[in-house]
């Protein structure tokens, strides 16, 4: 079986439920205290044991190809005023991975984004990772998925249970067998459905290993709302097929695409900080006393 070394990470998208911020800056280059978001989500996939990133970009993303490429007069200037911690700081960054980038012309949804992929993943399995659901470090995620399709050899999305009331926001997967432990088959995955119908409360949440079939089965999709090609309807062909394994994701998720989340994200990030982590857990109890 072929080891896992190439992700997808699809950033075209808009950001429009955090403008004003994104109208001229990509999303994804909003920060957790003085890391993008994206930042967090390459490391993640290195650490995994990932080697090439490919992103798929858009219109306006500039900025993110900046942030993995060598800035040359930030690196001369920091060398030149010896701030030799700084400067190691952004040339590590650089040597994060191999990067590649492909374009998305049109905003035609996920599954369009993953096909546009296709020629530069070729023809092995990859990870893919969305942009807006980041993980606490301490704990495995893409990690937990890599090992479940090493176990099974077929593709596997990363699973959290969720609220009820929130399973109209996720793609929604049957709930393992009684009694099972680790991953599952899935049999039935549905795309936002009504919390009366969903087949249960686990939630497809933005991780996934993908064997090259899924291409294939992207060929299949056909346009719905908008246009928009649904990756979900691709992975419902393959759990038809039989392909297609859900694994429990450990690590704590923090939605940052939700301003709300992405605030909580903020702070406990912060409060991890061993510079930062003692003075602003003191100012935050102030804070709430004064209150």
């Amino acid at each position: 079986m072929r080891r896992i070394v190439k992700a997808v990470i699809p950033v075209a998208g808009l950001g429009t439920r955090f403008l004003p911020a994104t109208k001229a800056q990509p999303k994804e280059m909003l920060p957790l205290v003085d890391k993008p978001v994206i930042q967090h989500v390459v490391e993640e996939a290195i650490h995994a044991g990932i080697e090439d990133i490919i992103l798929v970009t858009g219109r306006g993303k500039q900025a993110i190809e900046n942030h993995f490429d060598v800035a040359y007069e930030l690196e001369d200037t920091l060398g030149r005023r010896g701030k030799l911690e700084e400067l190691e700081q952004v040339r590590s960054i650089t040597r994060l991975g191999r990067f590649a980038y492909v374009r998305q012309g049109e905003p035609l949804g996920l599954g369009h984004a993953v096909l546009c992929a296709r020629n530069t993943v070729g023809g092995e399995p990859f990870a893919l990772l969305l942009g807006d659901d980041v993980f606490d470090e301490a704990d495995p995620a893409l990690g937990a998925l890599v090992a479940a399709f090493e176990a099974t050899g077929k593709s596997v999305v990363g699973v959290q249970e969720v609220p009820l009331a929130q399973v109209s926001r996720y793609g929604i997967v049957n709930p393992p067998d009684p009694g099972g432990s680790g991953w599952w088959e899935v049999h039935r995955i549905v795309e936002k459905p009504d919390p009366d119908f969903a087949p249960s409360r686990w939630a497809v949440v933005g991780r996934y290993v993908l064997k090259p079939e899924v291409f294939d089965c992207l060929e299949q999709v056909k346009p719905g709302v908008g246009g928009e090609y649904q990756l979900t309807d691709a992975l419902a062909l393959l759990a038809g097929a039989g392909q297609l394994v859900a694994a429990p994701i450990p690590a704590r998720r923090y939605d940052t695409g939700d301003k709300l989340d992405y605030l909580k994200a903020n702070v406990e990030f912060g409060l991890k900080r061993a510079d930062l982590g003692e003075p602003f857990l003191a100012y935050l109890k102030e804070l709430v006393a004064g209150r």
